[in-house]
C-alpha cells in the first residue's frame, strides 16, 4: 500500500462528489429493481387482499416496503447530508388493529407513491450510470478494435466504423460521453435523492399530528403526576398532620379537666399539648416543604442535591458541572427525582454507595443516578420509578433505566430548561 511521508494514503485522483454519485446511483439500480418488485407484489396482494386471500399478508408486506424505504432513507441523508426522518403510526393490538393502523397510516401512500417514483429513476440513474462509462470506454477504445479485427465493423452510436478516418473520429465521441456523463449522471442522483426525500419524510401535516399526539400524552402526564402529587398532599395531610392536631385538641380538653380537677398536674399536661402542637407545627412544615422545598430558593439545585446527597443513608458521591439555573418546575422535578431515587437506593438495592451526577447540556439538565445493588429494580413494584417517569413526562424530559439482575443501576433524567 502507498502511503505518504506522514503516514497517510494518497489522495485519489478519483474526485469524491464522482465517487459518492457513482455509488448511490448504483446502489440506486439495485433499490430501484427492488422497489419495482416490491410494487408488483404489494398490489399483487391488495387484489389478493380485496377477495380476503390477502389480508393475512398485507402488514408483512407493508413492513417489507418500510424496511426497504428506512435503507432509502439512510442513503438520501447520507448523499444529501441532510436528515431525513421517518414516522410510521405504532402498530400494536391484534390482526384488526394492526391492519387498520397500517391501511390509515398517511405514510403507507407515501411509501407506495416513492416505490413507483424511485422504481423508475433508480433503474434509470443505475442504468445510465453504468451504461455511459462503458460507452465511453468503448468509443475511446474503437481505433484498437478497428485495427484488431477488421474484418467485422464495430459501431459507435449505431454508425459503422468501415475506415480508419471513422474510427480516428470515435475518441471525440468518447469525450461526448464523458461530458454527458459527468452532466447528467451528479444531477439525475440529486433529484433521485430529493425526491425520495421529499415523499418518504413526514409532511407538515405529519409532524403536527405526532406533535398534537405527544402534546396529548404529556398533558396526560401532567394531568396524573398532578393528580398523585394530590393525593399524596391529601394522604400526608390526613394521616399525618390531622392526627396530630387531633392529639393537640385532645390534649388541651385533658388539660381543661384536669384544671378542674387535679390543678397540680396542669404543668405535665401543658408540656404534652405543648409537645403535640409543635409535632404538629413539624409536620406541616414538612408537607409545605414536599410542595416546594425552599433549599432551592435558598441554596439552587446543587447546593439542595449536595444536601440530599449528605442525608443519604449510604455513602453518596456528587459530581456536578455546569448546573444552570432552570424554572422552578423543572428545579423540583429534578429535586425530588433524584431524592425518590435516592430513597430507592437506599431501601431496595443492597447498594454500598451511589454516584449522582448532575450537568448542563445544550440547555438539558441531564441526572444520572447510579449504584452498585443488585439491580432488577421494577417501575411497577411500587418503588417510586413510576412516578418519577410521569413528573418527567409532563415537562417534555426524558427517562431511562437500566437495571440488569445482579446490577448495576442507572438511572437518567434529562429535562429541558427551556430556551
Amino acid at each position: 500500500m502507498i502511503s505518504t511521508e506522514d503516514g497517510r494514503r494518497p489522495t485519489s485522483w478519483w474526485p469524491a462528489s464522482i465517487r459518492s454519485t457513482m455509488r448511490y446511483l448504483f446502489v440506486g439500480f439495485g433499490t430501484g429493481l427492488l422497489a419495482l418488485f416490491a410494487l408488483i407484489g404489494l398490489l399483487l396482494v391488495g387484489a389478493l387482499s380485496l377477495i380476503g386471500v390477502g389480508l393475512p399478508a398485507l402488514p408483512a408486506a407493508v413492513g417489507g416496503v418500510r424496511r426497504l424505504a428506512g435503507t432509502e432513507r439512510r442513503r438520501a441523508s447520507a448523499f444529501l447530508d441532510t436528515p431525513v426522518p421517518g414516522h410510521y403510526r405504532s402498530v400494536e393490538g391484534g390482526f384488526a388493529a394492526r391492519l387498520r393502523s397500517v391501511l390509515g397510516d398517511p405514510a403507507t401512500g407515501r411509501d407506495l407513491a416513492w416505490l413507483a417514483t424511485h422504481g423508475l429513476t433508480g433503474t434509470v440513474g443505475g442504468y445510465l450510470a453504468l451504461g455511459l462509462p462503458l460507452a465511453a470506454l468503448n468509443a475511446a477504445t474503437m481505433p484498437l478494435w478497428w485495427w484488431a479485427v477488421p474484418g467485422s465493423p464495430p459501431s459507435v452510436i449505431g454508425l459503422p466504423v468501415d475506415s480508419w478516418p471513422a474510427a480516428l473520429t470515435t475518441p471525440f465521441v468518447a469525450v461526448g460521453y464523458a461530458a454527458l456523463g459527468l452532466l447528467v449522471l451528479p444531477r439525475l442522483a440529486r433529484l433521485d435523492a430529493r425526491v425520495s426525500r421529499a415523499l418518504l419524510r413526514p409532511t407538515d401535516r405529519m409532524r403536527l399530528s405526532e406533535r398534537v399526539t405527544e402534546l396529548t400524552a404529556m398533558r396526560a402526564a401532567a394531568l396524573e403526576a398532578h393528580a398523585a402529587e394530590l393525593r399524596r398532599l391529601e394522604r400526608d395531610l390526613h394521616d399525618g398532620t390531622q392526627n396530630r392536631l387531633v392529639a393537640v385538641v385532645m390534649q388541651l380538653g385533658i388539660l381543661e379537666r384536669a384544671l378542674e380537677s387535679a390543678p397540680e398536674n396542669q404543668r405535665a399536661l401543658a408540656s404534652r399539648a405543648q409537645n403535640a402542637a409543635t409535632d404538629a407545627l413539624t409536620h406541616m412544615r414538612q408537607v409545605v416543604r414536599a410542595i416546594y422545598p425552599p433549599i432551592l430558593d435558598e441554596r439552587g439545585l446543587d447546593g439542595a442535591v449536595a444536601a440530599l446527597a449528605a442525608h443519604c443513608p449510604i455513602p453518596c458521591v456528587l459530581e456536578t458541572a455546569d448546573v444552570p439555573r432552570a424554572p422552578a418546575a423543572v428545579e423540583a422535578a429534578a429535586y425530588f427525582s433524584i431524592a425518590e431515587a435516592l430513597t430507592n437506593v437506599a431501601k431496595h438495592s443492597g447498594a454500598g454507595q451511589a454516584v449522582v451526577r448532575l450537568t448542563g447540556r445544550d440547555r438539558t439538565l441531564v441526572i444520572e443516578v447510579t449504584d452498585d445493588g443488585r439491580g432488577g429494580a421494577d417501575e411497577h413494584g411500587g418503588s417510586g420509578l413510576a412516578g418519577i417517569r410521569r413528573r418527567v413526562a409532563a415537562l417534555e424530559g426524558r427517562t431511562e433505566l437500566l437495571s440488569p439482575p445482579g446490577g448495576p443501576t442507572a438511572l437518567r433524567v434529562e429535562l429541558p430548561c427551556g430556551s
